[in-house]
C-alpha cells in the first residue's frame, strides 16, 4: 500500500470519527438564554477544536489498528 493510499484511508477515516466525537459533551443552552437568531438546540459551548485534536488522535488510532491488518494479511485490499 502506497503512502497516498494511507493518506485517503486517514481521511476517510478521520471524516466517519468526526461525526462520532461531535456529540460527546455537548448541552443544549437553557431557553432563557437563547439569544434571537439562534436554535435551542445549539450546544452551548461546542469545543470545536478539542474534539477535533480528540477526533486525530483516534483517527490515527483506529488506522493504525487498520494498517496493521492490512499488514499481517487478516483484511485485503484485493478483491478476490
Amino acid at each position: 500500500m502506497n503512502w497516498l493510499s494511507q493518506l485517503a484511508i486517514y481521511f476517510v477515516i478521520w471524516w466517519l470519527t468526526l461525526f462520532m466525537v461531535l456529540p460527546w459533551g455537548n448541552r443544549a443552552i437553557d431557553v432563557a438564554d437563547v439569544v434571537k437568531g439562534q436554535d435551542a438546540g445549539s450546544p452551548h459551548r461546542p469545543r470545536l477544536w478539542q474534539k477535533m485534536a480528540l477526533n486525530t488522535v483516534l483517527a490515527a488510532i483506529v488506522w493504525a489498528i487498520f494498517y496493521l491488518g492490512v499488514s499481517s494479511g487478516y483484511i485485503s485490499l484485493h478483491p478476490s
